[in-house]
């Protein structure tokens, strides 16, 4: 439930503004109010949904500047990790990174777009572990986290499977390589590359 509203909000489906009824949502998702307040709760949190005391909830305007600072915080993140992964990762984890990497390339020929993203979690989330520092692998992974709508909606833009899939090549490449400075350059550049495509996703539409 969870990801299919805050993919409705993030590509416009719902705007913002637009009342979120616990009572009809419930009967769309066919599940009792329980599960519609907790997943309103983590909307919240992630910034796609307001929460106005004894009003319900509505769709959040999603500011642009908002977006692109946390975009910006996120680069410097990943950049880091993949700095700290080229000379820290163990040689079974440069392995397996590689090893997944090559078999993306299947998902992107076959247009994948589901079996991409959770393929591109998966391998972010290796760069962080890859750090093998615990305290920048937490923040980076919970800003992805409040992040995570909008790095999904990029895979509906046309040809960015194919972009992503070269980008992770260039971390994967210098990471293999020990060039930590290259690594941290090219997760930087991937990132703001990200941002950059997201940024369509975030234009606020006003309801009628």
């Amino acid at each position: 439930m969870v990801r299919t509203l805050s993919d409705r909000i993030v590509t416009g489906a719902l705007l913002p503004g637009e009342r979120l009824d616990e009572q009809s949502l419930a009967a769309g998702f066919l599940v009792s109010r329980t599960p519609v307040r907790e997943a309103l709760g983590q909307l919240a949190a992630i910034g796609l949904v307001e929460r106005r005391p004894n009003r319900g909830a509505i769709v959040a305007v999603i500011a642009p500047d908002r977006l692109a600072a946390m975009f910006d915080a996120m680069a410097e993140m990943e950049g880091v990790c993949a700095r700290l992964s080229a000379s820290r990762m163990t040689a079974a984890e440069r392995e397996e990174l590689a090893a997944e990497h090559r078999a993306s390339k299947e998902l992107v020929r076959a247009g994948r777009e589901d079996d991409y993203d959770r393929h591109n979690a998966v391998f972010h989330s290796r760069l962080y572990r890859g750090s093998h520092n615990d305290f920048l692998a937490d923040l980076a992974s919970q800003t992805r986290v409040r992040l995570a709508p909008f790095r999904r909606a990029q895979f509906r833009l046309d040809g960015r499977l194919r972009k992503s899939w070269h980008e992770h090549e260039r971390i994967v490449e210098a990471i293999l390589a020990g060039e930590g400075e290259r690594a941290g350059a090219a997760a930087k550049a991937h990132v703001a590359e990200v941002s950059q495509v997201s940024a369509v996703f975030a234009t606020p539409k006003l309801t009628p």
